[in-house]
């Protein structure tokens, strides 16, 4: 089982994207989190811990998720997207954009 965290900064257009879009995959968990305080969910070294594949939206994000948190990242393997905020809720751009940056480090079965 692969457990998909998907970071970004406030967790309200991005990252839940991609928690929706993948959490229909066999074999895939996923989860969200904004990496600033006043995130919608804000990141926890809980999340970091459960999860065995990272997702970072931006090269920013991959910089403070270190930072912040780099006693929780031993081991953690952390995927930068490159995807920038201009992108709305389920938008579908930026649906089709993750899928075709996500699909080859998720196994779908």
């Amino acid at each position: 089982m692969i457990r998909a965290l998907f970071i970004c900064s406030q967790n309200k257009l991005r990252s839940p994207t991609a928690e929706r879009v993948f959490a229909s995959w066999l074999g895939v968990e996923t989860d969200s989190a904004g990496l600033l305080n006043d995130a919608t969910i804000p990141l926890s070294a809980e999340q970091l811990e459960w999860a065995t594949m990272i997702f970072v939206m931006e090269k920013t994000h991959w910089t403070k998720l270190r930072k912040k948190f780099s006693a929780s990242l031993k081991h953690k393997r952390i995927i930068c997207l490159d995807i920038p905020d201009e992108y709305d809720f389920m938008d579908p751009a930026l649906v089709k954009l993750l899928e075709s940056k996500v699909a080859r480090f998720l196994q779908r079965t």
